[in-house]
């Protein structure tokens, strides 16, 4: 399956995913700065991004442990999630989301 990101320059990349897979490690793996400090804790929100509003409703709704986390990302929008806590299937062939600018990986 394919997801989309878009930059924060506007570039977009294309990765590869197999259902079952995490949206962070799938942005890692291909060379996007999203930190995810916490590993998919929920502990951060370094791993912030905006969901396309086409696909945003496809997802499963937020847990309210997730929607406290994105109160303390900068530049959330009304389809703000944690890339974490997003699971790839099937039906989310195509996903399409873009990194906020604010986004660095200090890792790097």
């Amino acid at each position: 399956m394919k997801v989309e990101f878009v930059t924060s320059k506007g570039d977009t990349v294309r990765a590869e995913a197999e259902p079952g897979d995490n949206l962070l490690r799938v942005a890692q793996a291909a060379g996007l700065p999203l930190e995810g400090t916490c590993e998919g804790q929920m502990a951060c929100s370094t791993c912030h991004v905006i969901v396309a509003p086409e696909w945003f409703d496809r997802l499963d709704e937020a847990s309210e442990e997730e929607e406290d986390m994105l109160d303390l990302a900068a530049g959330v929008m009304r389809t703000s999630r944690l890339s974490c806590q997003i699971v790839l299937s099937a039906a989310l062939d195509g996903l399409a989301v873009t990194i906020p600018a604010e986004s660095h990986d200090m890792r790097r």
